[in-house]
């Protein structure tokens, strides 16, 4: 099934260390746009020019960006920031740094992001969801190079390659006035577009052949093979999840595979429907192992779609599951959960699922 003779490889530093949805954990060049694509990376990276990183979810932004680093000839760290990680209060000091009493509980002086970029390269990714006070400061820094922590006024100077990244359009939040247009050219002088997955169909099996690899050796099993309709289903996939989700199905399938072989029934795609008598289309994998790694893929896919509220709708649904399991019993729910009677109790009120003086059963 292998494509990826020819194929080069981008892999995250420790990618072991990093939980499976966070990002991609390797990026493969071997379609024709993906080869364009690296080309286009290793020619701007010497430069020293703000590189602008477009494209959706999951699709290896911060693999380009470290590429772009370690292509520069730069001798500093890689630095790399979600922007979206922060809140509006504290993103400054972050970024900037703050001296000792700047706000409450800043105890000491700590440097930002940027400064302990200097000489490197700092990755900013989503940097479209940086409130518009910190835009204007970021651009401020970009055009001076250097910051003034919060609570001084006395500037550092700052060697930065800096290197953005956004899933959304910045010219749309431009038009929308959510996003500076000054900064928006400041940040865009490099693009670089990455395109989904659906759109470099050949980076597909090579990826598959990386990822089977990958967990065959943390599960300690045999490569599986792949059949000849599971590879062209997965190659025919529009993946609104890229490499993360294809990540995630292979993962899935090297668990639940049977006889060192990964049918069409192992991917469970969205969608995906077998015949009635398809051999292949046999029970899910009961065992707790498998259970749990079908409720991390679906789960997964709930993250990728960005479902609001996620957290709260899956604590109200753990406890509404077990204690109707266990038939609105709380010893018994409390129990199969393995927590006190008292937490139960608590949280069956804030769901609603009994009233302040329900007795006690």
């Amino acid at each position: 099934m292998s494509e990826s003779n020819t194929a080069r490889v981008l892999t995250l530093p420790n990618a072991g260390e990093a939980a499976l949805t966070i990002r991609a954990k390797a990026l493969i060049f071997h379609d024709p746009k993906s080869l364009a694509l690296l080309g286009h990376v290793e020619r701007i990276a010497p430069s020293e020019a703000n590189v602008l990183i477009v494209g959706e979810t999951g699709t290896g932004k911060e693999l380009i960006a470290r590429h772009v680093h370690a292509q520069s000839g730069r001798r500093g760290p890689f630095v790399a920031v979600n922007c979206g990680a922060f809140s509006e209060n504290l993103v400054e000091a972050e970024l900037f740094g703050h001296e000792a009493g700047a706000f409450t509980g800043a105890q000491q002086a700590r440097a930002g992001w940027f400064e302990a970029a200097n000489g490197g390269t700092l990755f900013l990714d989503e940097v479209g969801d940086l409130p518009q006070p910190i835009q204007v400061k970021l651009l401020r820094v970009l055009q001076e190079r250097q910051v003034v922590r919060l609570g001084s006024r006395k500037p550092i100077p700052v060697d930065v390659r800096l290197v953005a990244a956004t899933n959304v359009d910045l010219e749309k939040a431009v038009q929308a006035g959510r996003f500076r247009l000054d900064l928006y050219y400041r940040l865009n002088v490099a693009p670089v577009y990455l395109p989904p997955l659906r759109e470099r169909r050949g980076d597909i099996l090579p990826l598959v052949d990386y990822f089977i690899e990958y967990y065959r050796q943390r599960l300690g099993v045999e490569a599986p093979c792949v059949t000849r309709e599971a590879a062209a289903i997965l190659r025919q996939y529009h993946w609104p999840g890229n490499i993360r989700e294809l990540e995630n199905v292979i993962h899935f399938a090297l668990i639940v595979s049977q006889n060192g072989v990964v049918s069409p029934a192992d991917l469970r795609l969205p969608g995906q429907v077998l015949p009635a008598g398809d051999p292949a289309a046999r029970p899910i994998d009961d065992s707790p192992e498998g259970a749990l790694a079908a409720i991390r893929l679906q789960l997964c896919r709930l993250l990728e779609r960005g479902e609001p509220g996620l957290y709260d709708t899956l604590e109200r649904l753990v406890f509404e599951t077990a204690f109707d399991f266990c038939r609105e019993n709380q010893v018994r729910t409390a129990r199969e959960l393995g927590i006190s009677r008292n937490i139960l109790r608590t949280q069956l009120k804030r769901f609603g699922l009994i009233g302040e003086t329900a007795a006690e059963t």
